[in-house]
């Protein structure tokens, strides 16, 4: 059974891709409250991790608590039986997602873009949702592009309303997956800054994916090297950065050496 205080518990979970298993047998936990960065070679199953989550890929074996619920099975009783679709609907809302890819609404206004999930998924009149949107629109520093439509915002930008969007679903866990990728180098700074501020205003629950070694090492309060499927190293920043103790996890970080 799981514990309260975890936020996020993979009890031996296996997820597999026809022959490929990309999740082996997984036993992960994050604790509420607390901010964790996985890192770890492309297919390593990092941002498997975060879809499993979103409920975007189901799993073969194992269970998932997400605050102590079963996410992919419901209780009948004594047993675990898979969830239905409305318990799945219930589970998605305790989490907001920041994709590499923004997935904004290309033919609605950023501010629209924010209130449209608050609306129609948690039953916001139209004023409340638009506040709620300006609170985290003004947090994300795009206060003043409320009425632009994403065609005219910045790669950095349109990450920054993803982020507001996500936010304005009042979620307990944000899932970021290497929210940084898709963008200009000159840009990642900005998205960066703005993940940096919500860790400091908002007592949230964060699990991040990233190949931003740096940014993982002075944001997280724990750091998780994956690879081929499995939790190879887990610590501190300082414990995976500085004194790795697995020939794998030195042999990944030797690529980023300013992270050290």
């Amino acid at each position: 059974m799981t514990t309260h205080q975890n936020s996020i518990e993979f009890q031996q979970v296996t997820k597999k891709f026809g022959d490929h298993v990309v999740l082996d047998n997984l036993d992960f936990n994050v604790r509420r409250g607390e901010k964790v960065t996985i890192i770890g070679p492309s297919g390593s199953g990092k941002s498997t991790v975060l879809r499993i989550l979103m409920t975007l890929e189901t799993i073969q074996e194992g269970v998932i608590y997400v605050d102590g619920q079963p996410l992919w099975h419901e209780k009948k009783g004594d047993l675990l039986v898979p969830a239905s679709e409305k318990h799945l609907r219930n589970m998605r809302k305790k989490m907001g997602m920041v994709f590499q890819q923004f997935n904004l609404f290309p033919h609605m206004s950023v501010l629209r873009n924010v209130t449209e999930a608050p609306i129609h998924v948690l039953g916001l009149s139209k004023k409340e949702a638009q506040e709620r949107a300006y609170e985290y629109l003004e947090l994300v520093g795009l206060t003043d592009h409320a009425k632009k439509f994403p065609s005219q915002l910045s790669g950095g930008q349109q990450q920054r309303v993803g982020i507001a969007r996500a936010l304005a679903m009042r979620p307990d866990i944000m899932l970021f997956d290497e929210p940084t990728s898709a963008l200009d180098p000159e840009l990642v700074g900005e998205v960066l800054t703005v993940i940096e501020r919500l860790t400091e205003k908002h007592d949230l629950t964060i699990l991040l994916v990233t190949h931003e070694m740096q940014f993982a090492k002075e944001i997280s309060d724990r750091v998780c090297f994956f690879d081929k499927g499995k939790i190879v190293e887990d610590g501190t920043p300082e414990q995976i950065f500085r004194h790795p103790t697995k020939a794998r996890t030195q042999e990944f970080l030797s690529n980023f050496i300013d992270a050290t």
